[in-house]
């Protein structure tokens, strides 16, 4: 199926909570950072969920249940049960089960959430590659999981057990930097058996359809703060999309993105959710947002005007996946960015 490529953020008359039924939340980044809720987060999704927006709460870390998801959140003032919490365990256990039969065996690299998620669909975890597992599972063990448990991984994969990755995310963040994830285990494992898994969680659909069955969702709307990960699992879920800027993607990350990494909407934080959002206007090679005009020069983004910040931004956007096309803006846009306090 062949979809159109975005050249610039949509314009929204209502506030996203009431155009959207339910928001398909990123946590890290979105929701908290370093544990702690990020700021105006709490208070918004309170607004979005008393306006009758459902919440769902997505993530590619297969490590935690989701009970122990949602303690968390209500702990940081968000009321969360279990049931709003989707995780790339449960994505692929779900994929998994469709491959195996019932009662199957699964040889287990990672921790509690997989088991969790593999006991819900029927599957029985084992701890070694002698156990005749009828398939082999890797998800996020926290920094403490042995480096035994990759050798037992490539056992049974080299013996053509069929292996699975809940998600192959390279880095995490934690509290003191960024550390290896998910991904970076899968690859000890494929370089010593040169196979290759099937992966669930973000930005893959297996995670997506897993949020539309669990949430039984109409018109979703993904928010999150990662381009390869939220905005691609959107565009490949052909759902719409809101960008927050408190996590990692920047805005000259945001200006060079490719097709599948523009969101619909770009916001600061979780505010977005509860207004509008401005239409972004293109006349000639001229983009317009606000009292901002921006345009694509021949070696540099152009900005003119005045106004909010992220206005700007939104026009800039305009601006770089136009000049684009389906391809990656490499104008540079240091000084039109260092003018917005971007």
């Amino acid at each position: 199926m062949s979809r159109s490529v975005r050249t610039r953020p949509e314009a929204s008359g209502q506030a996203l909570s009431e155009a959207y039924d339910t928001a398909l939340l990123d946590l890290d980044g979105v929701v908290y950072a370093g544990g702690n809720a990020i700021v105006h987060a709490v208070e918004s999704l309170a607004a979005a969920r008393a306006g009758g927006m459902r919440l769902a709460y997505v993530t590619n870390n297969a490590l935690r249940t989701p009970d122990a998801v949602a303690d968390h959140l209500t702990e940081l003032g968000m009321p969360t049960g279990a049931e709003d919490v989707i995780t790339s365990a449960q994505a692929v256990a779900r994929l998994i089960s469709e491959q195996t039969p019932a009662g199957a065996r699964v040889l287990v690299i990672g921790g509690e959430g997989l088991r969790v998620a593999l006991r819900e669909r029927g599957l029985v975890p084992v701890e070694s590659a002698d156990d005749d597992p009828a398939a082999v599972v890797q998800g996020f063990g926290g920094p403490d999981l042995a480096w035994g448990r990759f050798a037992e991984a490539s056992y049974a994969v080299a013996r053509g057990v069929p292996w699975f990755a809940s998600n192959t995310d390279l880095t995490i963040p934690s509290g003191r930097g960024i550390a290896p994830g998910n991904g970076a285990a899968v690859e000890v494992v494929r370089i010593a058996t040169g196979a290759e898994p099937q992966v669930a969680g973000k930005p893959l659909p297996p995670m997506h359809r897993e949020t539309i069955l669990r949430t039984g969702a109409e018109r979703p709307l993904v928010v999150g703060d990662r381009l390869d990960t939220d905005i691609e699992g959107a565009f490949n879920g052909e759902v719409d999309s809101l960008l927050v800027l408190t996590g990692v993607t920047d805005g000259a990350q945001l200006l060079a993105a490719p097709p599948q990494h523009r969101p619909t909407y770009v916001d600061a934080d979780l505010r977005g959710m509860l207004t509008g959002q401005p239409e972004v206007t293109a006349d000639g090679g001229d983009c317009r947002c606000g009292g901002w005009t921006a345009a694509a020069g021949a070696e540099r983004l152009e900005l003119s005007g005045e106004g909010q910040s992220l206005d700007g931004l939104r026009a800039l956007c305009a601006a770089a996946w136009a000049a684009a096309g389906d391809g990656v803006c490499e104008l540079d846009a240091g000084k039109a960015l260092a003018r917005l306090g971007l």
